[in-house]
């Protein structure tokens, strides 16, 4: 299994075509993987050669982050580590909605340091856009965080093309990362992945699996235990779950003639797509980090990509991507 590299960015960020969400790893969906193995799995992607992790001081919170450290830090030469700041968190884990003000930023780059066992965050992400700090002085502080070498590259997420475009005037962007798949193309529409392309910016897309939905392993009848959030997302409401179910009948379609997956080809649709996007799908099972890595053999034509686009554009997905109360987060 051959992964191939793929550049965000300007800033000399190489890193592997398909990358690694480690959000799962410490809940999200449900509860977390044992610790134990929660590590074996991030070192087994990193000897199937994933160079690129994705963590979150708010995911957890904290703990996301200390198990990624504790994962990768005999490999520390060989991997790209992002993670995000943003968010308003108590040193209790309480919450009080975003914060970006810059001596936060610098608070917080501090103790992702610490809980990494790094001494240079690769890829630092805003996590959500703070409406009361102006993105030219999260910008600004960020770029005297790489002055200062604590931080390689600066990055977004769920920003605006305009937020973006401000950003990048202050501080190269490196990456721009949101939800991207099949069934979520927002970014296709909004300006985004338009300026990420005129700008030079990479792009990674989170949930690129659309919550596991596109791997056809979710039926009307899955159930999902109150701490994950799919209990709460409209998209997952047993109604619109079975009017959704056309987009995987349509990737099955097309994975049959591949010899593949549905999540394979649905991987494989957003990497060509672009040659700087870069998925991240997240798995707390080593058959899955297989599966999903081996998109990257997955070849579709022109005429495969053609099909797609056709047919899943006479698809109206039933349901909103996240609960009204996380895209409100979001700076759309």
């Amino acid at each position: 299994m051959k992964v191939r590299k793929r550049s965000l960015g300007r800033a000399g960020l190489e890193v592997s075509e398909i990358g690694y969400g480690c959000m799962g790893l410490t809940g999200a969906y449900g509860r977390g993987a044992d610790r134990a193995e929660a590590i074996a799995l991030v070192r087994a992607a990193v000897e199937r050669g994933v160079t690129m992790f994705d963590t979150a001081e708010a995911y957890g919170p904290f703990t996301n982050e200390e198990l990624v450290g504790e994962a990768l830090a005999p490999f520390r030469e060989r991997v790209v580590i992002a993670t995000k700041f943003g968010f308003g968190i108590n040193a209790d884990g309480t919450r009080y909605g975003v914060d970006s003000r810059p001596p936060h930023i610098r608070q917080v780059v501090d103790a992702m340091l610490e809980r990494l066992k790094v001494t240079r965050i690769d890829l630092l992400y805003q996590h959500r856009v703070d409406p009361n700090v102006p993105i030219e002085d999260v910008a600004g502080t960020v770029k005297e965080l790489i002055h200062e070498g604590k931080v390689k590259a600066f990055g977004l997420s769920e920003a605006s093309a305009a937020t973006l475009r401000r950003a990048h005037a202050v501080q190269p962007v490196a990456a721009l990362q949101s939800e991207y798949s099949l069934w979520t193309r927002d970014v296709e529409q909004n300006g985004v992945l338009a300026a990420c392309e005129e700008l030079g910016i990479g792009f990674v897309a989170f949930t690129p699996l659309g919550a596991g939905f596109l791997t056809g392993k979710i039926d009307p009848a899955t159930t999902f235990g109150g701490a994950d959030f799919r209990s709460i997302s409209p998209r997952f409401a047993p109604d619109a779950r079975a009017a959704n179910r056309t987009m995987v009948d349509l990737l099955k379609r097309v994975a049959e003639g591949k010899h593949a997956t549905p999540g394979q080809v649905a991987l494989a649709w957003l990497l060509a797509q672009k040659p700087w996007i870069v998925p991240i799908p997240g798995t707390r099972k080593l058959e899955r980090l297989e599966e999903n890595l081996g998109a990257a053999s997955v070849e579709l034509t022109a005429g495969d990509l053609r099909e797609i686009d056709e047919a899943a554009a006479r698809i109206t997905v039933q349901g909103a991507r996240l609960p009204e109360a996380v895209l409100k987060l979001t700076n759309g």
